[in-house]
């Protein structure tokens, strides 16, 4: 497949994957009578049969069995698993809870959460652009304790949460349905705990709020691989500062879809802080562009460098003598041959 095919096919892929993540909250809205926790543990025990079914349609399982002999990895495997699974309970809660704007914003946040990682856990040294668009997302967070009257914690929580199961999901190294399949597993028996725990109580709405939401809950796996799925075809596909500004796609359908769907309020304090956090995240993305383009423009030079000196050295000394003859004069240097 040539590159501007599967540039095409990966920005596909991509808007697939973010488009449905941003979407889902109309998903979990319909199961908003059904209680956060409970749709929280469907969405993890319906999530194992649904692994188990791709990676059958893959012929993907060798990568089982090294997993289990690195108990290291599958510590920071269930550890992801802990921290995704609170991710996913609070976005349910907050739209169950009509709170999806704050939700969104904790998505616009992760990126600065991501980089302030990368400073305090990775050591990592910004450059100039990066520290102004930290500095604006702090002020953001200034304006929106304002408009709500309170630290946004959900946004905060959300945004946390998700940063440190990227940085997890780094030191794991697993492909993305692999990954997914894991944690999965880990997720399965707590959940399924739960969901016997309230089938004893009665208070199931697996069975007791209709076949039509029964369907849902059992779907959710399903809703949940999708997207995954659809990203990790996106991510083989495109260079990775594509991926990072497809990824505002999703939380730009959930604000669209807060204060047009959902009709939740948006005072001027709050519009302030939203504003500021995409003033933050435009001077990223430009930052992210212009030094990509520097890395490719210096790897062209590197290259074109290289292929010269290996034609001069290729041609023998007569081929070496000739490109000392027609170096330039202002060159310079020890091998000139004055």
């Amino acid at each position: 497949m040539s590159s501007s095919s599967d540039t095409r096919s990966g920005l596909v892929y991509g808007f697939a994957a973010y488009g449905l993540w941003g979407l889902l909250p109309l998903y979990w809205h319909l199961l908003a009578p059904t209680g956060a926790a409970e749709v929280l543990a469907h969405r993890m025990v319906w999530s194992l049969p649904t692994a188990v079914l791709v990676l059958a349609a893959m012929r993907r399982w060798s990568w089982i069995r090294d997993l289990v002999r690195r108990p290291r990895t599958l510590g920071i495997v269930a550890l992801a698993a802990i921290v995704i699974s609170a991710n996913w309970g609070m976005f349910i809660w907050a739209v169950s809870e009509e709170k999806l704007l704050e939700a969104s914003l904790g998505y616009f946040i992760n990126p600065l959460v991501s980089i302030a990682f990368g400073i305090v856990l990775l050591r990592e040294r910004l450059r100039p652009a990066q520290w102004v668009a930290v500095g604006i997302g702090a002020a953001a967070v200034a304006v929106l304790t304002v408009g709500y009257g309170e630290v946004p914690w959900l946004s905060i929580a959300l945004a946390f949460t998700f940063a440190t199961y990227g940085l997890l999901k780094k030191r794991v190294k697993l492909e993305g349905v692999e990954s997914f399949s894991a944690e999965a597993a880990v997720q399965f028996l707590p959940a399924l705990g739960f969901l016997v725990f309230l089938a004893s109580r009665g208070d199931a709405g697996f069975t007791t709020d209709g076949p039509g939401n029964a369907v849902l809950l059992a779907l959710s796996g399903a809703a949940t691989a999708a997207p995954l799925i659809f990203f990790g075809s996106a991510a083989v596909r495109l260079p990775l500062s594509t991926i990072g500004l497809l990824q505002y796609t999703a939380p730009a359908f959930m604000f669209v879809l807060g204060l047009l769907v959902f009709h939740e309020p948006m005072p001027a304090e709050r519009l302030t802080g939203f504003l500021l956090v995409w003033a933050a995240l435009a001077l990223l993305s430009w930052d992210a562009f212009r030094n990509a383009r520097r890395g490719r423009r210096a790897l062209r030079e590197a290259a074109r460098n290289a292929a010269a000196y290996e034609a001069g050295h290729s041609a023998g000394p007569t081929g070496t003598a000739a490109a000392h003859a027609e170096r330039p004069a202002w060159a310079g240097g020890a091998d000139r041959r004055d």
